[in-house]
């Protein structure tokens, strides 16, 4: 038995591709690419295989993480190409490597959360919306695990906020909290929706950039 980590990228119509079909495409590539996964045993087996931080559908991501188990060593280097040649446009391996760190060494998210407004940027959006994120409390709509919508103040949870004007868009380079507990980057855009809806966006775009462990090092 030998364990591996994927890292992958999703973008463009990929983004759309909800978890657990994500999770059937990729088990679709193993098995045209010929590697056999190690099974759960009992009545129902499943493949050993788990995406570290699940992304939210309609956003993109620089950095996925897949965890699997294969039956018999496998050269890693030689993975990547194998299986892209097995998965949809958008989806695209990047490298594997054998897992450095547990999950539960995970802690936060980098993303760039695009807003984007069709008249241009609000004057005065970048600062007025900066205050806000990284004030006394930000407080937003957010499901709770009885799947009911609740008031949570996120603020704790966001490390840092840098906002840049491009264009049209309005651009927040955030790192915030990945888990236990953790927060999307999309509930920021929601923030600003709620608190200053003088600065709401026409549309929001969340990209993933990487995942950090306590040390803001580079979760491998």
């Amino acid at each position: 038995m030998s364990e591996y980590r994927l890292l992958f990228s999703k973008e463009g119509t990929a983004s759309y591709i909800s978890h657990l079909d994500l999770l059937r495409t990729f088990q679709r590539a193993f098995i045209r690419s010929g590697l056999v996964i190690r099974h759960s045993s009992g009545f129902h087996p499943h493949p050993k295989m788990s995406f570290v931080l699940p992304l939210s559908v309609g956003q993109t991501s620089a950095y996925e993480l897949l965890d699997f188990e294969t039956v018999e060593e496998l050269p890693c280097a030689a993975l990547p190409a194998r299986l892209n040649a097995h998965l949809p446009s958008g989806v695209e391996i990047l490298d594997c490597w054998t897992p450095e760190r547990a999950v539960r060494e995970l802690r936060s998210l980098r993303a760039d959360v695009t807003l984007t407004y069709d008249r241009g940027v609000p004057e005065g959006a970048a600062e007025a919306i900066r205050a806000l994120l990284l004030g006394d409390t930000v407080v937003v709509s957010k499901r709770n695990k009885k799947k009911q919508m609740a008031d949570v103040d996120i603020r704790p949870m966001i490390e840092s906020v840098e906002a840049e004007t491009a264009g049209e868009d309005l651009v927040l380079h955030v790192t915030v909290q990945a888990q236990n507990p953790g927060v999307n980057p999309a509930l920021l855009a929601a923030a600003v929706e709620r608190h200053l809806p003088a600065y709401r966006a026409d549309f929001v775009q969340v990209r993933r950039l990487s995942l950090l462990d306590s040390e803001g090092k580079l979760f491998r």
